[in-house]
């Protein structure tokens, strides 16, 4: 005989909690996993668990617009005889053609144009339109070779060697055959309407000497005038970062378990990688012990949502940041608008995650030629630009609050942490005290 007492509500387990449980009852019924876009959607250490500490009588502070505070950044200066220049560091992250339809490329690189920024191809190969409006384009070089091509590499204005993802170190890429058009199949040497899953590792190396190869093939492709950069996922930051600049990189990109992807299991995405924030500090370790931070720039993606954000990474050490999510939410990713469709699909309007089914009613991840047309590249630009704006001037704000003439200039002794996790990730004294964890005594 069982008994329940009648003042005691239901208790529901928090290991078991509704979503795994829906999980487990979905693994069951279809024998699949689940594919989904985007980023993490677990909480983890971030950005928002730092704050700034400013300047009172200790420190003194920029005076409002007399004093300037410069948001410039220059990318490859170590062996590349045109490095790029920058009017803000905030850039774009590598999304492909395929994964994005033509208008959002378009919109992307009409936005990172205006702002004076750069952004990046992904994987897939170069458009046209991409390459007409990007003022400075970033060409992805990645284990697929979708695209490939010594023209396109000559085109770019730097290219970046993905070895890893933030989303998924150690895993590949999917698309499945709903995205494949006649124009993505045709640029990336595929049959039309076919699921494909790209390489997890490049096919032609096993280790850093043979990157540090590849690296010398391309520098001779492009007559050593390109930055070459090498992106990795945030898994083991030091040692990565460190073989990279052995291997002769000259911008060093680190994506953490925010950053998102296209289409993956989302078991990789929710539990493999560290958080951003975790990822930099022992990254900035290796460029210092090697001679080489400020030498080597250093670029850190993974949600990254505003000016304080990106404040908060270049005090850690970075001199410029990715934003990959954040860019498609300002071009109308995600719109409340288009809730009535989400609803139709089973989403709603900020949790619509389903980028590889190519339904987006943004149409922004999709090949759909009447969903694609939904989205203005200029209008979309524009508001891509405006974004980047505001997000500089925040970060200016706060760099001109803490006496700083120049963003790279902001240092860790800016910085608090308001949780002991925070603290020990970024290396900076939990708020109130001079002390984080594995500094020693208090």
């Amino acid at each position: 005989m069982s008994y329940h007492n009648p003042f005691t509500p239901p208790r529901k387990s928090a290991t078991f909690d509704e979503y795994t449980l829906a999980e487990i009852r979905r693994a069951a019924a279809t024998g699949i996993y689940d594919i989904r876009g985007a980023g993490t959607k677990r909480k983890v250490p971030h950005f928002d668990d730092l704050l700034f500490l400013g300047a009172s009588i200790s420190r003194y502070p920029l005076e409002g617009y007399r004093e300037k505070c410069d948001t410039s950044v220059v990318l490859g200066t170590r062996f590349a005889r045109k490095p790029i220049h920058l009017k803000t560091p905030i850039t774009i992250a590598g999304m492909s053609f395929g994964a994005l339809s033509g208008n959002a490329k378009e919109a992307l690189g009409r936005g990172a144009t205006l702002a004076g920024t750069s952004t990046t191809t992904g994987d897939g190969g170069m458009t046209d339109e991409e390459r007409g409006h990007s003022q400075t384009l970033v060409y992805q070089y990645l284990p697929s070779r979708y695209g490939m091509n010594p023209k396109d590499l000559r085109r770019a204005d730097a290219i970046e060697v993905v070895v890893g993802q933030g989303a998924k170190p150690g895993g590949g890429g999917m698309l499945l055959g709903q995205k494949i058009s006649d124009r993505v199949a045709n640029m990336r040497n595929l049959p039309k309407g076919i699921d494909q899953r790209s390489a997890c590792r490049h096919p032609d190396w096993t280790g850093p000497d043979d990157l540090e190869i590849k690296i010398l093939e391309l520098r001779e492709i492009t007559d050593w005038e390109k930055p070459i950069y090498v992106k990795v996922g945030g898994a083991r930051p030091y040692y990565d970062t460190a073989l990279a600049v052995k291997a002769g990189a000259d911008v060093v990109v680190l994506d953490g378990m925010q950053g998102g992807t296209a289409a993956t299991q989302d078991v990789f995405i929710e539990n493999v990688g560290m958080p951003t924030l975790a990822c930099i500090r022992p990254a900035v370790q290796a460029l210092q012990d090697l001679g080489m931070h400020r030498k080597v720039q250093l670029i850190i993606s993974g949600g990254i949502r505003s000016g304080a954000d990106v404040a908060k990474a270049l005090a850690l050490g970075a001199d410029a940041v990715a934003i990959g999510t954040a860019a498609l939410v300002a071009i109308g990713d995600n719109d409340p608008k288009w809730e009535e469709e989400y609803q139709k699909l089973g989403t709603t309007a900020g949790a619509y995650d389903d980028w590889h089914e190519g339904k987006d009613p943004a149409g922004i991840t999709t090949q759909d030629p009447e969903l694609a047309a939904r989205l203005d590249p200029v209008a979309a630009g524009r508001r891509l630009a405006n974004y980047l704006k505001v997000m500089t001037l925040e970060a200016q704000t706060i760099a001109r609050a803490c006496g700083k003439n120049k963003l790279t200039n902001l240092e860790p002794e800016d910085l608090c942490a308001l949780t002991m996790e925070a603290a020990a990730m970024a290396q900076v004294p939990l708020a109130g005290t001079s002390w984080y964890p594995g500094k020693g005594a208090f």
